[in-house]
């Protein structure tokens, strides 16, 4: 059985710094439970860890399914099993999509950044920030892209405007 989960499960703590290089593992516990559907998730993924046929794939965000899921039909033709960080490795800033984005698609955008704090004074419940680690399903998969070389691949250069 195949489980598209989510990494909304996690945030940043000591051991799982912002701007660091440790990322969290597969093996790593939920630390995140600051809305129903993170902590629903969490409590999903452990009980799925005592079934030997589920194949659990961690989705987050910004993870580019025009590469990643051609990989996930591999990984069942494979039976591989377990949990896996579904995702491209290396992480990448909001700023940063927004910069591809000025370059490939419309040279005039504009933004305007807001703080944490302002955010959360607009949303419901907390946002779930972390990174994870994604380097078992690249020794799976040598092929798979880095986020950011992901995005121009099979986002931005495809809808490039000139």
């Amino acid at each position: 059985m195949m489980n598209f989960a989510t990494g909304c499960i996690f945030e940043y703590n000591v051991a799982h710094l912002q701007g660091s290089d440790i990322g969290f593992k597969e093996e790593d516990k939920p630390n995140f439970i600051g809305s129903f559907y993170s902590k629903t998730k969490a409590m999903v993924e452990e009980l799925l860890r005592e079934y030997d046929n589920v194949c659990t794939l961690k989705v987050r965000i910004m993870t580019i399914l025009d590469e990643l899921l051609p990989m996930s039909i591999e990984m069942a033709k494979k039976n591989l099993r377990g949990i896996w960080n579904f995702k491209n490795p290396e992480v990448v800033s909001h700023n940063e999509i927004l910069e591809m984005y000025k370059t490939y698609i419309d040279p005039k955008f504009k933004w305007m950044n807001f703080t944490l704090e302002e955010q959360a004074k607009v949303i419901i419940t907390p946002r779930s920030n972390n990174k994870m680690d994604a380097s078992k399903l690249k020794k799976e998969f040598l092929e798979l892209l880095p986020i950011k070389e992901s995005l121009i691949k099979y986002v931005f250069e495809p809808n490039k405007r000139t």
